[in-house]
């Protein structure tokens, strides 16, 4: 829940700011009268206004710049943990490229640093975009005991 819920603040904040440079580029170019331009009509002598391809750039820019700022918080909420939001570490290659029939396709393994839990993620996409697998652990510390009772 916490997890989602940083993922939605961040995408608010990025929404907020983002629309705050929309109404600058808005307010910039209103001067311009480019909505209250209709056209060239018979009985008036209206010009076309002299800024409406810097606002169609200014635009563009802004909607490239939102479609980016959308992705590197997307990328970034992926390589954090789903419990205490820390940046996952200690990537592990898992798998072989050359024996992909034989011991699995390859795999990178992120863990969190507190032991919250595992992230696998495909490096091989056969068949469209796979979403990497989350697993919790419980308690490391359990686990590590019980593993090492097992070797007794």
């Amino acid at each position: 829940m916490r997890y989602w819920a940083y993922l939605v603040a961040k995408l608010t904040v990025a929404g907020a700011i983002l629309l705050l440079l929309r109404k600058a580029v808005v307010l910039l170019f209103k001067s311009a009268d480019i909505y209250q331009y209709v056209g060239p009509t018979p009985f008036s002598r209206a010009t076309p206004p002299h800024n409406v391809l810097g606002y169609g750039f200014s635009m563009l820019a802004l909607s490239l710049l939102a479609a980016g700022t959308v992705w590197l918080i997307l990328w970034d909420s992926r390589t954090r943990c789903r419990t205490c939001l820390r940046r996952l570490r200690m990537p592990v290659g898992r798998g072989s490229w050359s024996h992909i029939l034989l011991v699995g396709r390859p795999k990178t393994e992120y863990i969190c640093p507190y032991g919250h839990g595992t992230l696998r993620v495909d490096n091989l996409q056969l068949d469209g975009g796979e979403t990497p697998d989350w697993r919790p652990h419980e308690d490391i510390w359990t686990e590590l005991r019980a593993l090492e009772e097992s070797k007794k």
